[in-house]
């Protein structure tokens, strides 16, 4: 028989701000860079998305896509490239000169500059190929090396560690349960609700056109939290924050001016 895990109680306060830079300022700035989150942070934004994959050599890398190409400098796949290779590579030219030279990070730089600016992350599992709970756990435990003794004095809070990879997430859920979990939609489908109870997750993201009242409703019901993502246009975030949406990924981070 299996035993569904009771809904999580009602959290008390939702610790990350609504406002989300998403891939850092990834219009005005080569996404997933820290010169991205540089921007986002110039525009006044506390909270950033980016997603994370594994090297070969199992160091955590910010990219989205499963290719170099778009990017960077690069080729091919680049979760089958050494760290070594990565971090040579040119992640800037491609959006602009102003940018030429500037390097993929590591998940480790990006802690660093969160952490001595006070800032809090969503961090995106990008799987390669097969590798959906091995980059779970590779980058659960780097979470833990980098955010834990921060966050065990009191001095920051965990990322908020997302997938639409239920795998994935599971992977995160085995090496370190303390750190919180969403799962992300693009669709719903009847389960829905059992997959985020099954992963105990705290929260649920989906295409901000998915979100109505009673999606909210029942999210909230369930002990969760609700976000959206790729909110651009102000009418959309107006019936988002009048439904009362818990965050707000966007790409506008000169059009919306963070609470």
């Amino acid at each position: 028989m299996t035993v569904t895990p009771p809904a999580r109680p009602p959290l008390a306060s939702w610790p990350y701000p609504r406002w989300i830079a998403h891939r850092g300022a990834g219009r005005f700035a080569p996404e997933n860079t820290l010169a991205a989150f540089r921007v986002a942070s110039r525009y006044g934004y506390r909270a950033f998305e980016c997603d994370v994959k594994v090297s070969a050599d199992d160091i955590p890398f910010l990219l989205h896509d499963a290719s170099l190409q778009r990017t960077s400098n690069g080729r091919g796949l680049a979760t089958d490239r050494t760290w070594n290779e990565l971090s040579q590579m040119d992640a800037g030219s491609w959006h602009s000169r102003l940018y030429a030279g500037e390097p993929i990070p590591s998940l480790a730089a990006v802690a660093s500059f969160c952490l001595q600016n006070g800032h809090t992350l969503n961090i995106e599992l990008k799987p390669g190929p097969g590798q959906e709970n091995h980059t779970g756990v590779i980058v659960a435990r780097e979470v833990k090396r980098l955010w834990g003794p921060k966050v065990k004095a009191g001095q920051a809070r965990w990322p908020l560690i997302s997938c639409f990879e239920s795998n994935a997430l599971a992977g995160v859920q085995e090496i370190a349960p303390e750190i919180p979990r969403a799962m992300l939609f693009e669709n719903l489908t009847s389960s829905w609700a059992d997959l985020v109870r099954h992963l105990d997750c705290v929260a649920v993201i989906t295409e901000h056109r998915l979100m109505t009242r009673a999606l909210l409703e029942q999210i909230r019901r369930n002990g969760w939290r609700a976000a959206v993502y790729t909110v651009n246009e102000l009418l959309d975030a107006e019936r988002l924050i009048d439904l009362g949406i818990d965050g707000i990924i966007t790409d506008a981070v000169d059009r919306f001016v963070p609470d």
